[in-house]
């Protein structure tokens, strides 16, 4: 039976798209007969307490030697002094959601020492995972890395039974995500702050904890742009309640300023849901053409628009609802996913 230990930052049940995403390949690789040891390297990554740094590498340090180990780019990306150590006695593969150093909110200090610890650390690596082309070559581009030891293994996309979506007097608008400024929630609301004319309402589903004073300045911006009533901040869910939200819909939206993939645009997809999006190169190769409007990088005219044409106009919703259904069903699924992940860490191991 094949083996490795996947390592991850914090709790692997935490409900992100980066998190979804290990835990569907860790499930897919156990049922491809693979025997997977999962090591937490503890909490607070990608800026971890000296303490904490030291215990993940004493974790690292005692799986045996030769063992093939994926790890999380969340915490990969700040332990190059750890691996510098460690990477003679493992076989180290790196799974990069993306590149810690580009996330929005940093200081030019936090950067420049994320590049530098990046930098280093993925040298070690003997292969690095992707989870779209276009981060893959940003990682190229950032770090001088060959292409040919990077791979992207796309996301796998679960496809709902078709259903009947009911028409509704209110416009149901559903952006999903945590509440990070990566996630560009300050550009939609600014985008809807002179659509109140218009009949909708705005659900945003995401994990409120990640940056309290990102939650706060957008409750505060909900009130100083007079959204009140017309917001609903939902926090985290567990899938099945995520899945209502889906279903009940109009329109997908998410301003992003940075997406790795962008998993919940392709879900939007799966459910036949119209999609507004944005978020440079990952995002506009994940929407496809007729079923998604792109609306570029921090461009709130361009959303403003986008939402108050399919707001306004029926017919181009139920024009890009058909063609998200077929996008779909061009999607790889889980299945296909951890097949391809297996088959690089075979490869790798040799």
């Amino acid at each position: 039976m094949p083996s490795l230990v996947f390592a991850y930052p914090g709790d692997l049940n935490t409900p992100t798209g980066g998190y979804g995403y290990d835990r569907r390949i860790i499930a897919g690789l156990r049922t491809l007969g693979w025997d997977v040891d999962l090591v937490s390297l503890g909490e607070g990554f990608p800026f971890p307490a000296d303490e904490t740094l030291r215990h993940a590498e004493y974790k690292l340090s005692s799986v045996p030697e030769g063992s093939l180990v994926v790890v999380d780019g969340l915490a990969l990306g700040v332990m190059s002094e750890a691996m510098e150590r460690l990477h003679e006695r493992i076989k180290l593969v790196a799974l990069v959601h993306h590149p810690l150093c580009l996330e929005n909110g940093l200081s030019k200090e936090q950067s420049e020492a994320l590049f530098q610890s990046e930098n280093s650390v993925l040298a070690f690596a003997r292969h690095i995972i992707v989870t779209s082309p276009a981060t893959g070559t940003q990682v190229e581009d950032l770090f001088g890395i060959a292409p040919d030891r990077i791979t992207a293994v796309l996301p796998g996309t679960d496809k709902p039974e078709p259903f009947e979506r009911q028409e509704q007097d209110t416009i149901q608008l559903l952006a999903v995500g945590t509440l990070l400024p990566r996630k560009g929630y300050d550009l939609l609301l600014s985008a809807l702050a002179s659509l109140k004319a218009l009949p909708w309402h705005l659900d945003i589903v995401g994990g409120l904890e990640a940056d309290p004073a990102c939650y706060q300045a957008l409750l505060a911006q909900v009130r100083e742009l007079d959204l009140s009533g017309r917001v609903t901040f939902h926090g985290a869910v567990q899938a099945q309640e995520l899945a209502g939200f889906f279903r009940s819909a109009d329109i997908f939206v998410l301003a992003s300023r940075y997406e790795g993939y962008g998993m919940a645009y392709t879900e939007a997809l799966a459910y036949g849901l119209p999609v507004i999006g944005s978020g440079g190169g990952a995002v506009k190769e994940t929407l496809p053409e007729g079923a998604a409007i792109y609306c570029g990088v921090e461009d709130v005219d361009a959303l403003r628009r986008a939402l108050e044409a399919l707001i306004s106009d029926q017919g181009a919703r139920d024009r890009l609802s058909a063609e998200a259904r077929k996008a779909a069903e061009r999607l790889p699924d889980w299945t296909d996913a951890a097949r391809q992940f297996a088959n690089l860490l075979e490869d790798t191991s040799q």
